[in-house]
């Protein structure tokens, strides 16, 4: 399917995508310094899977509770790898 034929993103939806995408980027991120080899592909499967499992999600507000959930999510991974003394971010960026 071509660019020409997708409907165009209204603002709202663009903004919306641009978060989702910071998200898994940030969540990916994350993940590469997770320093057991079997636990990081287990992390990238469950990120993808669930990115994917989601991404027909049209509706405003579920995409708002998941961005929320991915966020707490990707929170708790970085507490526990600064815990562990892996994590190389003294401070966690973000909101």
């Amino acid at each position: 399917m071509s660019k020409a034929n997708k409907a165009a993103l209204n603002l709202k939806q663009f903004m919306l995508r641009q978060e989702v995408l910071k998200l898994y980027r940030d969540i990916f991120r994350t993940i590469r310094q997770v320093p057991d080899v079997n636990s990081r592909k287990d992390l990238q499967m469950w990120a993808r899977q669930d990115f994917r499992s989601n991404q027909q999600q049209k509706d405003e507000v579920a995409v708002k509770m998941l961005l929320q959930y991915g966020r707490r999510s990707l929170t708790e991974l970085k507490t526990s790898l600064d815990l562990s003394g892996v994590c190389k971010e003294k401070h966690f960026k973000g909101k």
